[in-house]
């Protein structure tokens, strides 16, 4: 059994299998923080009334570094508390960790309101907007990722270079490339099913050492709990990938761009549904695509939006790196049906129909591009927009609207659009514009590997 009840976690506890439990927040880079807590503590006081941590967990770099720009959280403010409130829906346990259990927190305020700025309560919001009109979301992510036969202290101290991948050309789709390192995915694919998901397959990719777990895809709310489930999987397997990679000798990164070949992705496939499982994106009478005239709606709003969204698809400097033509990461803002070469990929039919959101790369906060993605289907809708003509052929050779090519582009892109303020709240808006702002100066004021080889030298 995966999912736990706190029944069974009562039961656990006085049987002595479990000693410690987890409790953590998705930060605004995507990652999990929190604590580990005795577990006769954790069932005897924070089950309850939650627990405390810093709220600079929202407003911080992604060295953990205090930076100004945050209306939340400041020195001026002195750094105040918020509270983890545990979703006892996400009780799990962690099958690669001795006598652990882990569930995700809700973050509130301490007289109880949200903290608007936190990812997860931005995809609630749209979810909520989303089940006003009568729909609800199902979603999945695929997750690459590169393998290296380095620890991650030996990484560090190499400083990241002259790593070894564990395949040294390329496996997309070999049988031989996966096995060469089934040892550490069996471990990945076994340690998520015990804690809960539904793991599909691995295939080699491109890059040298890169590789991909497929999840079944869930709903992004199961309208009986409010249960957030596919970005929860999401931000657990990342977290309990690299912590099964380290135990066993490896590092792996989700990096977006870790090298000049092909990066790492992480589309996003996803699809509306009537609360009672209605297809209300297919139609049948759409011999050409199988599209309603909502699913037509659905996509032409996400065409409409993309380039404001880039912000929550893409949220590092690195992140703009991956879209170079021909490496199937995209740079032309069309849809296409089982079309790579467009940002937008419509496949399946009938019950599966569902579109491909290939902008997000590795380093994506998946509750933020979700949220995105929900707003943006919801605008189609609400507005009855108008679907252009599905592109075939080469759509990098193309003149289309283009993804944003630097994080500055996207950054001004999503702080000046008024859609954005109105859909998402000024808070929010300013919260994720200043985080972007941050890692802009932090870049500008790096002295890189690649002006020390061009100048040192020549000048």
């Amino acid at each position: 059994m995966a999912f736990l009840t706190v029944e069974q976690l009562r039961k656990d506890v006085a049987d002595k299998k479990i000693d410690t439990v987890v409790i953590a927040m998705t930060d605004m880079q995507g990652r999990l923080v929190g604590k580990r807590l005795d577990a006769n503590y954790f069932l005897a006081e924070v089950l309850k009334h939650g627990t405390e941590g810093c709220n600079y967990l929202l407003a911080v770099d992604v060295d953990m570094n205090t930076v100004p720009g945050y209306a939340m959280s400041s020195w001026d403010k002195g750094y105040s508390d918020l509270a983890m409130m545990p979703d006892t829906n996400t009780l799990r346990y962690i099958p690669w960790q001795d006598g652990a259990a882990l569930l995700l927190a809700d973050v509130q305020w301490l007289d109880h309101s949200d903290v608007v700025a936190s990812p997860r309560q931005i995809l609630k919001k749209q979810i909520k907007a989303l089940n006003d009109a009568g729909m609800k979301a199902m979603v999945g992510t695929e997750l690459e990722f590169v393998v290296y036969n380095n620890t991650y202290e030996q990484a560090f101290n190499k400083g990241y270079k002259d790593l070894t991948p564990s395949n040294q050309y390329n496996v997309d789709y070999s049988i031989l490339g996966g096995s060469r390192v089934e040892p550490l995915l069996r471990a990945i694919r076994l340690g998520m099913t015990g804690a809960g998901m539904n793991v599909e397959s691995v295939k080699g990719e491109c890059n040298f050492g890169q590789h991909e777990i497929a999840f079944k895809y869930s709903d992004a709310l199961t309208s009986c709990d409010n249960h957030v489930t596919s970005c929860d999987n999401h931000v657990i397997y990342k977290n309990g990938a690299k912590e099964i990679a380290a135990a066993t000798g490896y590092a792996l990164t989700f990096m977006a761009k870790p090298n000049q070949k092909e990066g790492n992705s992480s589309h996003i496939h996803l699809s509306f549904r009537g609360l009672k499982d209605e297809m209300v994106m297919a139609d049948d009478k759409d011999s050409e695509h199988g599209l309603s005239d909502l699913g037509r709606a659905f996509i032409a709003g996400q065409i409409k939006h993309l380039r404001e969204l880039s912000l929550l698809f893409a949220p590092n400097i690195n992140s703009y790196k991956r879209y170079v033509p021909g490496s199937f990461a995209p740079t032309a803002i069309r849809w296409g049906r089982d079309n790579r070469t467009c940002a937008l990929r419509l496949v399946g039919h009938g019950q599966s129909l569902r579109l491909e959101n290939r902008v997000p790369g590795g380093d994506v906060n998946p509750y933020l591009a979700v949220a995105g993605i929900i707003a943006a289907g919801l605008d189609g809708i609400k507005n009855n927009l108008k679907l252009e003509d599905a592109f075939a052929g080469n759509a990098y050779d193309s003149d289309s609207p283009r993804v944003p090519a630097t994080m500055l582009e996207a950054q001004r892109l999503w702080a000046e659009s008024a859609w954005v303020k109105e859909t998402f709240g000024a808070e929010v808006q300013s919260h994720y514009s200043n985080m972007a702002q941050v890692e802009l100066d932090a870049y500008g004021k790096a002295v890189t590997d690649w002006e020390l080889f061009r100048n040192f030298e020549r000048f």
